[in-house]
């Protein structure tokens, strides 16, 4: 290392070279949601043809070999050159950084990619890059890899057959639209294998995005294929954000058979609402918000905003038509949103992210406007709708009394921990180690997989919580019966963190707390009500990142004095092939009980040869849906689930 620190030792990046130097700054992982992240920022560009009305179909699909088409019929990317650079603006826009039509206002009034670097950041991050311009009966095209020129712009004239499929694939033969006018873009790009660590799209994840945007910008069409599986979908909501709510509460018993609808527009500072709301019977609130259609999934102000609003107008509505029975101060954020489904978006000019994946507004006057906005004519709309009101305060102070009896047990629980010599629950084999940063909490099923753990563990930093069987399904029950389940009050307990009003990340026992059940069928039941759990009461241990899920071994493999595990029936089948066909011994285990400690240790909780899941949430309105398919109310949505991804599973254990 020099001691010398010049002028020599300054590197400035030209180009797209920031890009791939430091490629999370810009698309916020290189992980499966980054590799997503690239779509959405093609697509966005579509989506602010069509919010200027320019575009009134997308079609987006994942080639056979792995690369992605984004196409639209907009106006097409401009190809003139721009004196300044001496190249087309088709080469500027996918080669230069903050270069874009959305910093010029007469071009899109709103626009959600606002920082110019989206698609040219596609271009960086992609092995293979092609772009085709569709204007005045012409096609343009140019070819980059990884982010540079290796086909020079070029142009033809489109054949009448040419044009005669893209009629046909764009508008079925119903519309008659000449070479000049039938305009837009195609961009197809391979994601660059040395960037991220996996290239595969999921499209399923895809296709969940591609419905959110057809929901978001109404009457426009967009068709997303995969033609790997064959797999596709085609959307179109005329009914925009009320059917998006009416999506949302499919399955679910509602408080009110129409979604409320509001829009609003406050000219002077340019900045338009949209809200759908419909209440449920559900325990659980979906909120969902969008700013220029793309998804802050981490809220900003336009969510601050709502959020008072509903409250303060809940709350006002109610003392106006008489609706607190006794002496009820009024009602608190929480409960006016219990079983809420809604839907926020808005359109401004100037919106300012936090950081170059959107995922939260930060415009401080957008949340004054926002509250004024909704509360004006919500406030309107239940003077209209009194018993909408009325039925919507009844529920909200079943929330309130729930949450005083949660409270009630909690205060109960903790004066009981307090006269026990100890608040930790019976059952727990707790560790020596007192830094949660070096201790973790193994949930096992049962006593004989608990027995094994127990046995197995290094007493010095691993603890074992042994549950009896299936914990409550959270997402069907409320609170205070959730509350008084004996095996959830010792998952509480044992972690420390508190739950509801009381939680709080930083007390937590433990900062790696490994689900570890049975690989089979139940086990992965068990695994998914305890993440429900986790995700619906305890969501900040996930985004902390201490929820683990360990993969012991299906298969036990020994010939002679050698021995191996394998995880699946494709790996036992491989290391079967490795030890020839006789004097070979294999054992299924059905459950965690039937390892030795030693093997248990050995295949799934030793640091030097254990694999660990850790569980993220990339998109919390996905997981969100995910949820409230595989364990809520609606038993065919469940079927429907179950019936596409059953093609995916290779062992199941029936």
């Amino acid at each position: 290392m020099s001691n010398t620190y010049d002028a020599s030792h300054i590197t400035v990046l030209e180009g797209l070279s920031p890009v791939r130097e430091r490629p999370a700054m810009y698309i916020g992982s290189t992980d499966t949601r980054g590799l997503h992240h690239l779509v959405y920022e093609v697509v966005d560009n579509a989506i602010d043809e069509a919010l200027a009305g320019e575009c009134d179909r997308i079609r987006i699909t994942i080639n056979t070999d792995g690369s992605c088409t984004v196409e639209d019929d907009g106006r097409g990317i401009p190809v003139d050159v721009m004196p300044q650079y001496g190249k087309s603006a088709l080469e500027v826009v996918l080669t230069v950084l903050h270069a874009g039509g959305k910093f010029d206002k007469n071009t899109y009034q709103v626009s959600g990619g606002l920082h110019g670097v989206g698609v040219s950041v596609v271009n960086a991050l992609s092995s293979l890059l092609k772009a085709e311009v569709y204007r005045d009966g012409k096609v343009y095209s140019m070819g980059f890899e990884r982010g540079a020129v290796i086909s020079p712009l070029s142009s033809r004239k489109e054949t009448d057959e040419e044009h005669r499929r893209r009629q046909q694939e764009w508008y079925g033969g119903q519309k008659e639209v000449s070479d000049e006018q039938m305009t837009g873009t195609r961009v197809t790009f391979m994601p660059d294998p040395t960037i991220f660590d996996l290239v595969d799209f999921d499209f399923d994840i895809l296709d969940h995005r591609m419905r959110e945007l057809a929901f978001l910008n109404s009457g426009v069409t967009i068709i997303i294929s995969d033609e790997r599986s064959g797999d596709s979908s085609a959307y179109c909501y005329e009914g925009g954000i009320r059917e998006y709510v009416s999506y949302l509460t499919t399955g679910k018993e509602v408080l009110h058979p129409d979604v409320i609808y509001l829009k609003s527009e406050d000219t002077e500072n340019k900045v338009e609402v949209e809200v759908g709301l419909q209440y449920t019977r559900n325990y659980s609130e979906t909120m969902l918000t969008y700013v220029n259609s793309v998804n802050t999934r981490e809220g900003g102000t336009h969510l601050e905003g709502f959020r008072s609003a509903l409250t303060r107008t809940i709350n006002t509505s109610a003392r106006k038509n008489n609706l607190f029975k006794g002496s009820a101060e009024g009602l608190r954020g929480d409960d006016v949103r219990e079983g809420l489904n809604a839907v926020i978006s808005i359109k401004i000019a100037n919106p300012q992210f936090e950081g170059q994946t959107k995922m939260r507004l930060g415009n401080s006057n957008v949340r004054g406007i926002v509250d004024s906005l909704v509360y004006q004519s919500l406030l309107e709309y239940f003077e209209e709708n009194p018993r909408i009101i009325g039925a919507i305060v009844e529920k909200a102070l079943m929330a309130a009394r729930a949450r005083e009896a949660a409270r009630k047990a909690r205060e109960l629980a903790r004066r009981k921990s307090t006269l026990e010599s100890s608040g930790l629950p019976g059952k727990l084999a707790d560790c020596s180690e007192r830094d949660p940063a070096k201790s973790e909490l193994y949930i096992v099923e049962g006593d004989s997989a608990g027995g094994s753990a127990k046995q197995g563990r290094s007493r010095l930093f691993q603890a074992i919580l042994p549950l009896r069987g299936k914990i409550l399904n959270v997402e069907k029950a409320n609170p205070h019966k959730i509350l008084k389940n004996n095996e959830i009050q010792a998952l509480i307990s044992a972690i420390g963190s508190g739950v509801g009003e009381d939680f709080d990340a930083g007390r937590a026992r433990y900062h790696r707390i490994v689900l570890m059940t049975d690989a089979d069928v139940d086990g992965a039941h068990i695994r998914t009500l305890l993440l429900t759990f986790f995700f619906r009461y305890m969501p900040d241990l996930i985004t902390c990142g201490y929820i683990y899920i360990a993969q012991p071994p299906l298969y036990r493999i020994s010939k002679g004095k050698a021995e191996r595990y394998a995880y699946d029936e494709e790996e036992m089948k491989s290391i079967m092939a490795e030890f020839g066909e006789k004097g070979v011994h294999i054992q299924r285990y059905k459950g965690l009980g039937e390892m030795n400690a030693s093997q248990l240790w050995e295949t799934t909780m030793s640091p030097d040869s254990r694999v660990f899941k850790q569980v993220k949430i990339e998109d919390a309105s996905y997981a969100n849906e995910i949820f409230e398919k595989l364990m809520g109310e609606d038993v065919q949505a469940r079927k429907d689930f179950i019936r596409r991804h059953a093609k995916e599973v290779t062992n199941l254990d029936i």
